[in-house]
This record gives C-alpha cells, sequence and structure tokens, in this order.
C-alpha cells in the first residue's frame, strides 16, 4: 500500500481525497490524515455498491446488526465518544465513522433493497366487524407486512360495506350496525393522525374531522373499477383481478415476492443470511 504524506500530496490529490474534509480537518499527522482519507474512501464505496446486490433488510436486522455486531475475534465495540444511539448510525457516514461501525454500514447498505425500484402497494378495502377481514388482518396482511415492509406499502380504506346517508345525526350506516360505525371511523382517525391521543379520537369520532375522513373512505370506495362486490377487497398496484383476490387470500407473502421488480430479498428466495448472533 503506498502511503502518503502530508508534504506529497499535490492540490489535485488533496481535493481526490478529502475535498471539504481538507479545510475542515487541516490534518497536521499521519492519523487524521488516514482519517481524512478513509472517509472518502468509504464515501466512495457506498456510492459504488451495484444495484444488483440491493437486497432486502428489516428494522430488526438493522437494529440487532448494528447494535450487537462483535467480531470473530476482539469484541469491537463503538469507540466511547459515540454519542448516538444505536438506531442512528448508519444514518449517515460520518456517524458510522464516529461511532466506529463503518464496516457493519457498509455491508447492511449491500443488503437494502434498490430504492429506485417501485415497491408493492398493496391495498386494502375493508369493514372492523367483517370476520373474514379481521381474517386478512391478522393471518395475510401483518405477518407479511413484518417481513416484507422494504417492498411493499400498505394503505387500508376501513368503510367497506357501509353507506352515506343524505342527511341525519348519524350520515353513515354500516353492515354491522352503528359499533362498526363508529369503529370504522376510529380507524379513520387513527390512519390519518397516528399520534392522536385516545381523548382526542373519542372527541373527534362525532365530529367534522370523523366525518369527513369517513366521507373520503367512501369516494374512495366507490371509485372502485370494478365495483367492489364484498370485503375485504384487495388491490395491488392499484389494480384489482380475481386473480390478485385469491392470490393474496392464500398468501400474500408469495404474492408480493413475485409482484417485487428488483432484486428479491432473502426473505422471498429464502436464502440463509449469516448474522452474527448475541447470546445471553
Amino acid at each position: 500500500m503506498r502511503v502518503w504524506s502530508q508534504e506529497s500530496i499535490s492540490s489535485s490529490a488533496k481535493d481526490d481525497c478529502c475535498s471539504h474534509w481538507w479545510k475542515e480537518l487541516q490534518p497536521t499527522h499521519s492519523s487524521n490524515w488516514s482519517q481524512c482519507c478513509l472517509r472518502e474512501m468509504l464515501r466512495k464505496a457506498l456510492a459504488s455498491v451495484p444495484v444488483s446486490n440491493m437486497k432486502f433488510a428489516s428494522v430488526l436486522v438493522l437494529l440487532f446488526f448494528c447494535s450487537t455486531f462483535k467480531k470473530s475475534h476482539g469484541k469491537s465495540k463503538p469507540k466511547p465518544g459515540c454519542e448516538y444511539p444505536p438506531s442512528q448510525w448508519c444514518r449517515s457516514l460520518e456517524i458510522a465513522i464516529e461511532c466506529g461501525v463503518q464496516k457493519q454500514c457498509l455491508e447492511l447498505n449491500a443488503t437494502r433493497p434498490n430504492s429506485a425500484v417501485p415497491r408493492v402497494v398493496v391495498t386494502l378495502y375493508y369493514e372492523s366487524l367483517c370476520p373474514g377481514c379481521r381474517v386478512f388482518l391478522t393471518q395475510q396482511l401483518f405477518p407479511t407486512w413484518a417481513m416484507l415492509h422494504d417492498i411493499m406499502e400498505v394503505k387500508l380504506v376501513p368503510y367497506g360495506n357501509a353507506q352515506e346517508l343524505p342527511s341525519g345525526n348519524s350520515p353513515f350506516t354500516c353492515e354491522h350496525g352503528e359499533p362498526e360505525c363508529h369503529s370504522n371511523m376510529i380507524e379513520c382517525l387513527q390512519l390519518h393522525v397516528p399520534s392522536m391521543t385516545w381523548d382526542s379520537v373519542t372527541t373527534c369520532v362525532k365530529g367534522e374531522l370523523g366525518f369527513k375522513l369517513m366521507h373520503e373512505n367512501a369516494l374512495k370506495t366507490n371509485a372502485l373499477s370494478p365495483a367492489k362486490t364484498h370485503v375485504p377487497w384487495v388491490t395491488i398496484n392499484k389494480e384489482y383481478t380475481g386473480d390478485f383476490q385469491d392470490k393474496a387470500m392464500s398468501s400474500l407473502f408469495n404474492l408480493v415476492c413475485k409482484m417485487y421488480k428488483g432484486g428479491k430479498p432473502p426473505a422471498c428466495t429464502g436464502a440463509q443470511k449469516k448474522l452474527d448472533r448475541s447470546l445471553c
């Protein structure tokens, strides 16, 4: 490996290796200069990861990998000077270097799906007290999202077979009665403002905001083409077909894997990924 000294570096070499870091750090000894060049090399390495190698990495893998990684020899840990929580270590190259996890973050970056490839959009039109909707939510949609949330986007439209009335104190009627209308509206509000407190939710259920959101869901549901004939009604990338519906109801996981146009994540291919394990 060629060793650079500060005296032997031309201005063009400085720009190539350190760019703005040269002006910021003004290295006066080899350790600072090595850190400067390391930043540049890592930045270039991150930029050169081929698209074909971008694979699925879940949030759990991110937290586990960045917070528990240990080398097989040496039991390396983040530098004491790292002031960032583990969830932020791979947020930027500068943070990764400061926390001493640049190698791990480079490997993690190579497992992420290509952001240029659109996610599979799964939209569920449903009603809160429908038994079939509940089964689909708990046995198909949530487990699939938990495994494939990096390559799929979920949209929920709670309305189902409700009907909007032209007037009255309760402008909606629902298939399973008033409790379902109440539950639909609660879910509308929680989807619209996830951080809303329970007291605010109960206040808005019978207020203008709750009715407004239900009306918007009524418009979305009534605009479906083809028109829905039942719930749960599932569209994939805003398209409904009988084949999509059947496959979503039997194995949404397989359908999302098949529909994703990018490199298939390990969860889809069944490929085993070696991870360092922390045991207690």
